[in-house]
């Protein structure tokens, strides 16, 4: 079997005596047979994913025919085709002629089943069926056009993953609208930044967050960032804030009628705009169409083997794009969105994991590295995880042989992507061979090609991608989408138009590949992209200091990136690391994200630059090694 060969231990899976030591999980009959690849590549007459994955580069509008069939995606008026390349690979028309509203493709489950389940801090299981999730997502959308928001407008949503967040969001689509993402921990100057790019006319937040017995600010972030009218949810049975004038308590906003008739929309209508942070400037905005869901439900079909009735926890927000993929990636396959409503970095998150027999875990790898740290998994009954998937930062390959371990040895999917892809370009399947902290594939319906300094073929160069794929970006509202992605991108080996995407991989002679970082000077912490410019104009205002750079550096052991900064002191200053440490962290946490964790201050006479006055990060990063 092709795809990270390597086999260790008697049995090819993992070694229970020695669950530390690197290990790869192979597939039993029953993956072989009865998964969602399995089937794909039994139905297409294929005997191994590399030769789907193959026919899925090969053949787009084959695969994404085959796809859109296969998830049940509802087309209200059927497209002229499933793809049209007569204006190029960079701005394919998907599903040309088609109306859709992807929101429709969300409730194809048994309506008595669960759609999601969910858990407050210490308190009862709760569960909410797919016909109550219609029915709520239509009071939603029926409340929005009541109040004379319409198609195309853009609603921001400022809320912790609940579940009437995954019903605003699914209201929101359905009227037409689209969602402006924005992430619960942002201070207000990073709110209304988005605010401003997106144009957002209303936004849906709460009046609090609870967390571990304390009450965290929400709506009086979202008022000093000078939103527009909001629609405002408790947090606990009454709001405990005072709203603005024009504002709406969510109670008064729902209405009671829930025959709300879906809006039509063409395919490449925008259901959702997201951001990802550049290397200077604005957060880029990044909008979704009516297609890019497509793209979650079909990853999470292929790759984590999401099947009807699977319970999936992916401990998230909606102004990540792993909170949209969560709700379409499981709404679509027929699975169950869980939902915790706290931490999860403790024992009553792992807790949960048991008692909601979920099926499908997601994770950032530093949340497995709490966890095996403190015994948090002690004694449970973690059989029901099907598989778990790791995003988000470089996975450690000790901790994940440890957490695969914990379900009696189920694999570890690896998912690495972006926002502008809708999804993975690099990942496993259940069908191959899973090495700990390893990917074992490109993402199916995606072409990836590696590429060394000169433009040549190489086992460890930068990431390219081999456009069109659905999910890819085609529009950028802030920049111009062909000169971030596609200008000076060389041609790949066959004469190939390439999309930039700025990872850098490596790939071994076992067919595994593994994330080296970022080529340019995005960083990722705690699994939340941010450029490095974002960081330095909060930082060098501080008192006493010239200037900045901040850079991010592996952890020990190759653990989650640490954030550390280089700072050029003034004129007559006198500073001191670990005090500039303080001050540093107090500035981000008021004005740019509080989970930005600021791990070491190095003072520097002057930072290296080259001839055009750029820094010179690597000759930093070079220091911290």
């Amino acid at each position: 079997m092709q795809g990270c060969r390597r086999m260790y231990g008697p049995f090819g899976g993992i070694d229970m005596i020695n669950p530390m030591a690197e290990r790869t999980w192979t597939p039993s009959d029953a993956e072989l047979a009865e998964s969602n690849p399995a089937r794909l590549m039994r139905d297409r007459g294929f005997t191994t994913w590399e030769a789907l994955h193959a026919w899925s580069i090969s053949d787009r509008e084959g695969y994404w025919t085959e796809m859109i069939e296969r998830l049940g995606i509802r087309l209200r008026t059927a497209p002229e085709r499933v793809l049209d390349l007569a204006d190029g690979v960079t701005r394919p028309r998907w599903l040309p002629g088609a109306r859709m509203n992807v929101a429709d493709s969300c409730f194809s489950a048994d309506p008595d089943s669960d759609a999601v389940v969910w858990r407050d801090e210490d308190g009862p299981l709760r569960r909410l069926s797919v016909a109550d999730l219609n029915r709520l997502s239509s009071r939603v959308a029926a409340g929005l056009t009541d109040l004379g928001f319409g198609p195309g407008d853009g609603i921001a949503v400022d809320l912790p993953m609940t579940m009437e967040s995954v019903a605003v969001y699914l209201g929101i689509v359905k009227a037409g609208a689209a969602v402006v993402s924005i992430a619960d921990s942002f201070a207000p100057e990073e709110i209304a930044t988005r605010l401003r790019i997106s144009g957002a006319v209303g936004i849906v937040t709460g009046d609090v967050i609870r967390r571990g017995g304390r009450d965290l600010p929400l709506y009086g972030k979202v008022v000093a960032a000078a939103a527009p009218r909001a629609i405002v949810i408790p947090a606990g049975d009454a709001l405990i804030v005072e709203l603005r004038d024009g504002d709406l308590a969510w109670a008064d906003f729902l209405p009671d009628r829930d025959d709300f008739e879906v809006v039509e929309r063409a395919p490449d209508d925008i259901v959702n705009v997201l951001f990802s942070s550049g290397t200077t400037g604005d957060p880029k905005a990044i909008p979704w169409t009516q297609t890019t869901p497509i793209k979650c439900a079909a990853d999470g079909h292929l790759h984590q083997d999401i099947r009807p009735g699977h319970v999936v926890a992916w401990p998230t927000n909606l102004g990540w794009m792993m909170g949209p993929w969560l709700i379409f990636a499981t709404l679509i396959n027929r699975g169950t969105i869980a939902l915790y409503q706290g931490l999860p970095s403790g024992r009553s998150f792992c807790e949960f994991v048991q008692d909601t027999r979920v099926s499908m875990l997601g994770l950032v790898p530093s949340l497995v590295a709490g966890w095996r740290a403190a015994g948090a998994t002690e004694g449970l009954d973690w059989s029901g995880i099907h598989v778990f998937s790791s995003t988000g930062e470089a996975s450690r390959a000790d901790d994940m042989a440890w957490l695969m371990a914990q379900a009696g040895g189920r694999p570890v999917i690896e998912y690495c992507g972006g926002t502008e892809i809708g999804g993975g370009y690099v990942t496993g399947t259940v069908v191959q061979p899973a090495r700990p902290g390893a990917f074992s594939t490109p993402a199916a319906g995606l072409g990836v090609v590696l590429l060394d300094e000169d433009g040549r073929p190489a086992d460890d160069g930068e990431v390219f991608l081999v456009p069109p794929s659905i999910g890819l970006s085609t529009t950028l509202l802030n920049r111009d989408h062909d000169e971030v992605y596609h200008a000076g991108a060389p041609r790949g080996p066959g004469g190939e138009i390439l999309r930039r995407h700025g990872d850098r991989m490596e790939r071994d002679a076992d067919g595994c590949w593994r994330a080296m970082g970022r080529t340019d000077d995005t960083m990722n912490l705690g699994g939340i992209k941010v450029s490095s410019a974002s960081i330095e104009r909060v930082l060098d205002g501080a008192a006493g200091v010239a200037e900045t750079a901040a850079i991010a550096v592996p952890g020990a052991g190759g653990g989650p990136e640490r954030l550390v900064v280089f700072a050029v002191a003034g004129e007559k200053a006198d500073l001191e690391p670990e005090a500039l440490r303080a001050e540093f962290q107090s500035r981000i946490r008021e004005r740019l994200n509080p989970l930005f964790k600021v791990a070491e201050v190095r003072l520097i006479a002057a930072l290296p630059r080259t001839a055009s006055n750029k820094v010179m990060r690597r000759v930093l990063r070079s220091e911290c090694s």
